[in-house]
Order: C-alpha cells, then structure tokens, then sequence
C-alpha cells in the first residue's frame, strides 16, 4: 500500500508538470498570437519607413558631406539667389506697366512712349541677367551633384527645370520675358501713326481747269508740326524693336493714297488708254494736251509737297530711307502711270499731227526736267528714271522719223489720185499748217533742240539751216505733187477748179508766215497768178458759155409773127436750161474749201449769167408765159437762178487729216496736158 502511495505521488507530479507545460505552451501560443498581429499592424509602417528613407538620406545628406563642401555650399547658393531674386523683382516690374500699354497711345502719347522705353530697358536688363542667374543656378546644382549633396530625383528635376528656361531664353527671348506685352504695345503704337496719318492726310482742292498749271507756289507741308514732332517720336521707337519697314509700309500706303485722292478730281482715266483702245494720235488729241497740264500740276503741286513732307517725317533716319519711301510713293500714287501714257502715245501709228503731239510731250518734259532730276535723282528713284529716259528716246526718236519722212511721204503721195471734187487734197492742208508750225515761235524751238539731240547720239552736228532747208524741200514737193494731179483730170474744168484751189490755198495760209518770209514775194506773186489764171479759164469754160444759149439773134428784127418768136424763144430756154441743169448738177458735188475764194467765184458766175438771163425774161420771157408749157421753158426764176449759183462749191464735212495712202490710179498716166498759163494767155 505504501508502495502504492508512493507511485501515486509521483503520476500527481507527472500531471501538474503536464498542466504547467500545457499552461506554458498556451501561453507562449498568444504571445506568438499577439506577436503576429503585431508584426501585422507593423507592415505598413514599415512600408511607410521604406518610403520615407530616401528622403531621410537625402535630408541627412548634407550631414554626411565633406565638412569643406558643407561649409563651400553656403557661397555658391548666396550668388545664385541673388541673381535670380533680382531677376524676378524686374518681371514684377513689367507687369506693373501692363495696364499702362494695354491703353490708347492717343491719351498721352510722350507717356506712352516713355513707358515703352522703361519696358524696353527691363526686357535689357531681363535678356542680360536671365541667362546669368540661370548659369549660377546650373553651377550649383553641379556642386550639389559632384559633392553628393543631394538626390537624383531632386537633381532631374532641378536639371529640368533649368533647361526649360534656357531653352525659352534661346527661342525669341523678349517675347517670352514680357508675354508678348512689347509687341502689343508696339502694334498699338502702329495703329497711332496710322491714325495721325490719316486723320490728318486730306485730300487737296484741285484747281479749276482755267488755272491748271499756272500754280506758282509750292504747296507748304500737309501735315501740321505737332503731327510732323508725334510721327517722328513713334518712328524712333517702332525703329529701336526692327519695325521701321511696317511704318514705313504704314506712311506709304496713307500717303499715295491721299496724293490718289488729290487727283481723282482731274479726271485721269485716260492714263489707262492702252495701245489697243486707240488707232491713232488725232483721238485723244485732246487727253494729250491736258496730260502735260496734269503732269505738271501734280510734279510741282504734289509730288514736291511729298518730298518735303518725307524729308520732314524720316530726317532723322537717314536720306535714303525717306528718299526710298518718297520713290514708293510716287510710284503708288501715279508717275508710272503718266509716263506710260507717253509711252502709248509714241507706240500708236504714225500721223502728222502725232509729231506735233510728241513735240508737245517732249516740252512737257523738258520743262520739267530740273524738277525730276531733283525730285526722282536719287538711287530709290531708279524706276522711274529708267521709264524717263525710254520715254524722251522714245519721244526724240518718234518725231524725228516722222519729221524726216514727210518729205518722203508727200513725194510718195503724188502717186495717188487727187480729190474728186476738186477740193484741196488733205495733205496739202496739213503740210501747209505744219510747215507754218513746225517754223513758228512755239515749235521750230523744240523741234530744233529734238533734232540737235538726236543727231548727237549718232554723233552728227545739227544746224538751223539743215530744218529750214527741208521745210522748204517739203514746200516744193507740194508744188510738184500739185502739178501731178492737175494732170490726173480728165475734165479740164475740174482741173482748173482743182488748181485755182490749191494756189490760192498755198497763198493764202503761207502768206505772212515764217515758211512766207523765207519763200519771198516774188513765189507768192507766182502763185496769185496761177490762181487768177485758173479761175479766168474755169468761168470762160464753164459758166461763162451759158449765156450763148440766150442768143437774141433773129428776134429782134424777125417778121414771122408772134408764133414763130414764141418757138425760137422755147428753144434757146429749153438749150439754156439743159445746159444749166447739166452744169450745175455736175459742179453741186465741186468744193470751194475757202470761204472769200468761193464767195468771189460764185459772184463772178451770177454776174456772168444772171444779169443775161434777168434781161432775156424781161424781153422774150412774156411770149412763152401765157404757154400752157409756160414751167418747161421758164424753169427758173431770177432769184431761184441767182441764190443756185451762190449756194455752190459748198464744202463737204467729216474730212480726215492723214498720210496713209490709198491704192495707185492708172489715171496718172492719162497724159492729160499741162494747164498751167499765164493769166495774159487769157482770151
């Protein structure tokens, strides 16, 4: 039993230590519990410390530098800080006058311009400074990199940010300094010189056509000195910021355009004819004369006040510039355009009257020609010299072709057939009235200065006695051509129409004249007779056989009766009428161009016939009235007769001046006699 006991005292201990370990054990189960949720809660956290250990050695960093770096990085970041802090307080400053040039310039213009001024000394202050605070900043963050002295990812982003803004420095720095402020202030500015401009460019009155080109003052300045001081003030600042061309652009446009508008009043279409609209000088005779009044009216009216007004503008820039805007100027507002017009006019056909018309040009020009070398001299003006020049060779060389062949044309001529009414041949009139021009006081001076020019380019002397010479040749082929064509007639009585007509034409317009004064009396006292000789055999001829008709033989002493003298006085009326029927019908469609030749003429033929007739039908006129025929044989009244022959050789309207020819007659070679006698030969 003690035994017994005994064991069962030790199994107690066996259990208590089972229980003690089982306790321990549990125990040690919710402490490994307790520890697991804890190191559950702590993976976040250290997560978070992971984290946040880059910048933790970042931050301590500096700690862990070299001492002498640590104590060197205090300087470097000082004259980094400075540069960029002084950098920033000026852009404050640049923003502080956007208020100021987002305003009209027109309110304050000199403070305007002086707020601009401010803002360009900041923007040069900022293009200066800029690139020097972004190098100190780029310095330090190399020291910062080579004394690892900071992170990589503050390192990048640092090395980012500094090569944002070199990059904006390189790229149109100003515009990104101020945010593109200076170049809206200066279109502003741009917009004021437009509107001083244009406000004050006024269109000028043009002059009544009755006092073109009598002007004798130059037009003062357009533009008034305050205005003239303001554009000069905006010129000088668009020029500092490289917009010189846009002003200059700007002035131009406003000022061609008001000259324009000045001569909108002229009425100037016509500098737009082309060689095509017109066939000939005689056309727009007219528009010529009045383009050297107009041409000089806007060289010496406008384009001198324009070339002041430019000088007074741009002096301060330089000669060439505002010579240059000057030259654009009158290119724009119409030069080119009248000097192409006289280029038109020497490109059309050849006429007589156009060597007057170019005769005319050239005055015109040459009259003007101290103007244009000092308002078109300079370089800029190139165009419009070079246009000169080809216009005067053009004009020089035109008239004097034309003026060497009218001998040539008037020979030439002679070829064709003469008028068939008798009148003076077109060429005869006009050779005679530009032969009478061509030596008068207003051209043979051009003339003489044409040909004295044009044969220096071919290096040939020329004298007065040389022009005279060949109007005089021109005279004598006149002569020549008139003989020839008297000839041509194949009824003679026209021919001596067509003679009596011409001589005294030829002495009538050359009588008086310088080409008269050289021909000398004794050639006009010729051609008076050849007028008087024609005219005496063209009423023998003609009218004056009319009166035969009206014989009275066998009437006055006739015994046959009533019946038988009625008979005979029906006859030589019917003989009288027919022939005068006949005649007057043919001679209806004759001319008699001058009036006091034609007024004598058909005087000497009423006194030649109507006083025969008055005093036949006085006689014999009762025996064939009372005839039921009675109006066959007394056809004409007295005055009916009478006012007939003084209506005749009326002249025929709508000649046309020209040398073109026509096609040759065979009539020339007719052999027709010359009829040219003296006036004794006469019967």
């Amino acid at each position: 039993m003690a035994e017994s006991v005994k064991s069962d005292g030790k199994g107690d201990d066996r259990v208590e230590n089972l229980i003690a370990a089982r306790k321990s054990l549990k125990l040690s189960l919710e402490k490994s519990k307790s520890l697991g949720l804890a190191l559950k809660k702590a993976g976040p956290i250290l997560d978070e410390m992971k984290q946040r250990l880059p910048s933790l050695e970042a931050a301590v960093r500096p700690i862990r530098a070299d001492k002498e770096a640590l104590v060197a990085a205090g300087g470097h970041i000082n004259r980094a800080i400075g540069p960029a802090a002084a950098v920033l307080k000026v852009f404050d400053a640049v923003h502080g006058l956007e208020k100021s040039l987002l305003s009209d310039p027109r309110n304050d213009l000199p403070g305007y311009l002086s707020v601009i001024k401010r803002l360009e000394e900041a923007l040069r202050f900022l293009g200066d400074n800029c690139g020097l605070a972004i190098q100190w900043l780029e310095d330090i963050v190399e020291y910062l990199e080579d004394n690892v002295m900071a992170g990589e990812r503050q390192l990048f982003n640092l090395k980012k940010s500094l090569k944002g803004l070199r990059e904006l420095q390189s790229d149109d720095e100003r515009a990104h300094l101020d945010g593109g402020l200076l170049n809206a202030a200066l279109d502003k500015l741009e917009g004021e010189f437009w509107r001083l401009l244009t406000e004050h460019s006024v269109p000028l009155p043009m002059p009544s056509s009755s006092t073109l080109g009598k002007q004798a003052v130059i037009a003062p300045s357009q533009l008034p000195v305050s205005v003239i001081h303001k554009l000069q003030a905006i010129i000088g600042r668009l020029r500092t910021n490289n917009r010189l061309e846009k002003c200059i652009s700007i002035y131009v446009e406003v000022r061609s355009s008001n000259v324009r508008a000045s001569l909108q009043a002229l009425d100037l279409d016509y500098l737009e004819i082309s060689i095509a609209e017109f066939n000939d000088v005689q056309s727009i005779e007219g528009y010529i004369a009045q383009w050297g009044k107009h041409l000089e009216f806007a060289v010496k009216y406008l384009f001198e006040a324009e070339y002041k007004l430019c000088n007074d503008v741009f002096e301060r820039i330089g000669l060439d510039v505002w010579m240059g805007c000057f030259s654009k100027i009158a290119a724009q507002a119409g030069i080119l355009a009248f000097l192409q017009f006289g280029k038109t006019v020497t490109e059309s056909k050849k006429d007589p009257i156009k060597l007057l018309k170019l005769l005319d040009i050239f005055a015109s020009l040459n009259k003007l020609r101290l103007d244009f070398n000092r308002l078109f001299g300079g370089a800029a003006c190139i165009e419009i010299q070079n246009l000169t020049r080809d216009l005067i060779r053009r004009v020089i060389d035109g008239a004097a072709e034309i003026f060497w062949e009218l001998l040539v044309q008037v020979e030439l001529r002679r070829q064709i057939p003469p008028p068939p009414d008798g009148n003076v041949p077109i060429l005869v009139s006009i050779i005679t009235e530009y032969c009478n021009k061509l030596l008068g006081d207003n051209y043979k001076p051009i003339l003489s200065q044409v040909l004295v020019i044009h044969r220096s380019w071919k290096h040939e002397k020329f004298q007065e006695r040389i022009l005279v010479g060949e109007v005089l040749n021109i005279i004598k082929a006149i002569e020549l051509n008139l003989e020839t064509w008297t000839k041509a007639y194949e009824d003679t009585i026209l021919a001596n129409l067509f003679a009596m007509n011409n001589h005294y034409h030829l002495y009538k317009h050359l009588k008086g004249t310088k080409v008269g004064d050289l021909l000398g009396d004794s050639w006009f006292k010729e051609h008076e007779q050849y007028k008087d000789y024609y005219a005496a055999i063209f009423l023998r001829d003609s009218w004056g056989k009319l009166p035969g008709h009206l014989s009275r033989e066998g009437l006055i002493l006739f015994s046959g009766g009533r019946a038988t003298a009625r008979d005979l006085v029906k006859k030589r009326l019917k003989t009288f009428n027919e022939a005068f029927d006949e005649m007057y019908k043919k001679q209806s469609s004759w001319v008699m161009p001058d009036r006091d030749l034609r007024e004598k003429i058909c005087q000497q033929i009423v006194q030649a016939v109507v006083p025969i007739y008055r005093s036949y039908m006085q006689n014999y006129g009762p025996l064939v009235e009372q005839d039921g025929s009675s109006n066959k044989y007394a056809k004409y009244s007295v005055q009916a007769l009478e006012q007939m022959l003084s209506s005749l050789f009326l002249p025929k309207p709508g000649r046309y001046a020209s040398f073109k020819g026509r096609q040759l007659s065979d009539k020339f070679n007719n052999g027709v006699a010359d009829l040219r006698r003296t006036t004794s030969a006469v019967v």
